[in-house]
């Protein structure tokens, strides 16, 4: 039996497949069968005690059986749900530590572990989902502090409804307990996340791990023909005859059929991933789609991630992958580069995504510019602008300092049970780091990493790479923040194989009138 670890997927050839779970805690079980959107189609959809069965999901004893052949053909997967039994409820710490399996005809295939740790009372465990014509298994681990009604509220299920099972009133908090990105967590309040940038991480993993197949045939492929050519002339009587070059022939013939069987299993992965790419950019929020998405032209909607630009690697096709990572940005985004000015179209994008992830919140923006390369677009940030963007290395401390302030005085307020979730999203964008900084400055951004979350912070970069910096604080700040390269030929390598990709950044459209289509600030 395979044991999940948080993102992992695996192949599931079963007709039938059996999920339970298992806590100290008193569980009940439930599954929701979503769209695309990861939302239901109808309350109809959710599979509880109260109502035990759609189209090949069924409720049995402790546990969800699905038969895959009958699940409504649009689809697009089941996700597998423990909640606690409100008849023995949980204490404060939550559902605890909870396992679930999976079984296929019977037999146990999967297991994973999770661990409640901020008092989550539901947990989605796994996800059942649809890959092309066949289903695959992925361990999700995400928590919601707020209980079940929160979560079936997340996925489009009416709670006041009669399909809505008794759960404890919604709180605005949620946790994610297992994050394949879990390098972004933090101590403080995230906001309860969705699942778009999800989705994109799963197609991500699927692209790398079919990548991380051709290249290790493709390698296979090599060492095999050249030990058979080697064979085939290691003896000085034969290797100028007919049946040497027989042996060399044939030799070179299973090594390009070998290659061929690969780069064509590439290429159906590849088509397959593209498809769902184009179907996702019809659905996802601003922040995550491509500029050429009809989502910039409806009514703004949040995101749990903002897209930065898109993967490749030319030697494996042309199949490019959206690069997306989650907000709000507790881990800084530091753009590699020594002139600020040359980025700017990169940076213009960054904060039409950042801008776009929470309509709902307020937006306030710091912008330090000491070389005014940002001119070209602050004038349509000017309603979000926390006051005028510094241009004078004399008032940076000061800036910096105020949003340290407002992050402790949070900070204090989550330690004594008074603090709320942020009304504001903030953006702190430092340009020309760390020129014109002094070193405390350095200190106040390492601060705002630690508490930035609790003031719903977004922080952005701007400079040459520091991480050999001889300023111990500044070395250590370059070393925590997730870098993007803007030299051509620097590499980024995906988490699951080490495959390595190339990064196109996205750009802000120079044109003014895209700038404001995309520069929302209201």
């Amino acid at each position: 039996m395979i044991q999940l670890k948080a993102g992992q997927n695996i192949p599931l050839t079963g007709e039938v497949v059996r999920f339970s779970a298992k806590a100290e805690a008193a569980l009940d079980v439930s599954a929701l069968v979503v769209a695309e959107n990861l939302k239901v189609f109808s309350s109809d959809d959710f599979v509880f005690y109260n109502q035990p069965g759609t189209a090949g999901v069924a409720l049995a004893a402790d546990g969800v059986t699905i038969t895959l052949a009958d699940v409504r053909p649009d689809a697009k997967a089941v996700l597998l749900v423990v909640s606690a039994d409100p008849a023995a409820p949980p204490s404060g710490d939550g559902l605890g530590p909870v396992t679930a399996t999976l079984s296929e005809n019977g037999s146990a295939t999967a297991e994973f572990a999770m661990a409640s740790t901020a008092g989550e009372t539901a947990l989605i465990c796994l996800e059942v989902y649809r890959r092309g014509p066949a289903w695959k298994l992925r361990a999700v681990g995400q928590g919601y502090a707020g209980g079940l009604a929160v979560l079936l509220t997340a996925h489009g299920v009416d709670v006041d409804g009669d399909a809505a099972p008794p759960a404890p009133a919604p709180q605005p908090d949620a946790h994610t307990v297992a994050d394949p990105l879990a390098d972004d967590a933090t101590s403080g309040a995230p906001l309860e996340v969705g699942h778009g940038l999800e989705r994109l991480w799963m197609v991500f993993e699927d692209a790398a791990r079919s990548a991380a197949a051709l290249v290790s045939a493709r390698e296979y492929a090599a060492k095999r023909l050249d030990h058979e050519l080697s064979l085939a002339v290691s003896d000085p009587a034969t290797r100028n005859t007919p049946a040497a070059e027989e042996a060399r022939r044939a030799a070179q013939q299973r090594n390009d059929e070998l290659i061929a069987v690969a780069e064509h299993n590439h290429q159906r992965d590849a088509d397959q991933l593209r498809r769902e790419l184009a179907e996702a950019d019809r659905v996802l929020p601003p922040a995550l789609a491509s500029w050429d998405s009809p989502a910039w032209d409806k009514p703004p909607a949040a995101s749990d991630g903002i897209r930065l630009g898109e993967l490749y690697a030319l030697d494996r096709g042309p199949l490019r992958i959206p690069y997306c990572v989650p907000v709000p940005l507790n881990r800084p985004l530091w753009i590699d580069t020594e002139s600020t000015r040359a980025v700017a179209p990169v940076v213009g994008a960054l904060l039409a995504r950042l801008l776009a992830t929470t309509p709902q919140r307020r937006a306030l923006v710091d912008i330090i510019d000491l070389t005014d390369a940002f001119s070209g677009f602050t004038g349509l940030l000017a309603p979000v602008l926390n006051g005028p963007p510094v241009t004078d290395h004399a008032d940076i401390s000061a800036r910096l300092q105020a949003l340290v302030d407002a992050a402790e005085l949070a900070e204090l307020a989550y330690s004594s049970g008074a603090f709320t979730p942020p009304s504001e999203h903030r953006v702190l964008l430092a340009a020309d780091f760390p020129h014109g900084y002094q070193s405390s400055d350095a200190q106040r951004i390492g601060a705002l990493m630690a508490r930035g979350d609790l003031i719903g912070l977004s922080t952005v970069i701007v400079g040459a790479n520091e991480s050999d910096s001889a300023d111990a604080t500044v070395a250590l700040l370059s070393q925590s923040c997730r870098h993007l390269p803007t030299v051509g030929g620097t590499p980024l390598f995906d988490p699951w194989t080490g495959s390595a990709w190339q990064l196109d950044l996205d750009m802000l459209p120079q044109e003014p009138g895209q700038q404001a289509r995309f520069l929302r600030t209201r």
